[in-house]
């Protein structure tokens, strides 16, 4: 039975598509069997998509600060439903942030803290003005996040 990982992404631009796509993309290299990958938008994502998820990849934009708004009503509608039976949930983050990202990984950090999911890796945080090398960092991640399910390690 193949697991699953859920990537959960805010991309409401061309260059936060091409993230939420290198996610995507890193997560379904050809030589990555067995893991069943699901992208969805956080407004589409919701408490069924946690529960039926082996690991989680959560997409945000740095939004005044702080998260994207559509990812915070993820959290909001997902938190009290999938809190008892997740705990322990494998778990990354990224962050486009156009400032520092401080607040952002904090106020996810703290939500992640509270539903006792665990860091599968430390939040990579996307600064300042668009680079190209941005998208492979995401890709990255989510391949190693997909190849860690698949070895059982996640």
């Amino acid at each position: 039975m193949p697991r699953r990982l859920l990537i959960v992404a805010h991309a409401p631009s061309p260059n936060t598509r091409a993230l939420a796509e290198a996610a995507e993309r890193g997560a379904c290299h050809p030589e990555i069997g067995g893991v069943e990958v699901v992208v969805k938008a956080p407004l589409d994502a919701g408490p069924d998509d946690v529960r039926a998820c082996d690991a989680i990849l959560l997409g945000t934009t740095e939004n005044l600060g702080y998260m994207a708004g559509l990812t915070k009503d993820f959290f909001d509608r997902c938190y009290y439903p999938v809190l008892e039976e997740t705990q322990g949930l494998p778990c990354a983050l990224y962050v486009r942030a156009g400032h520092d990202g401080t607040g952002t990984r904090r106020a996810v950090e703290s939500i992640v803290t509270g539903l006792r999911w665990r860091w599968a890796q430390e939040p990579l945080i996307l600064r300042g003005e668009w680079q190209a090398g941005f998208a492979e960092q995401v890709e990255e991640l989510a391949m190693a996040m997909a190849a860690g399910l698949e070895a059982g390690i996640l």
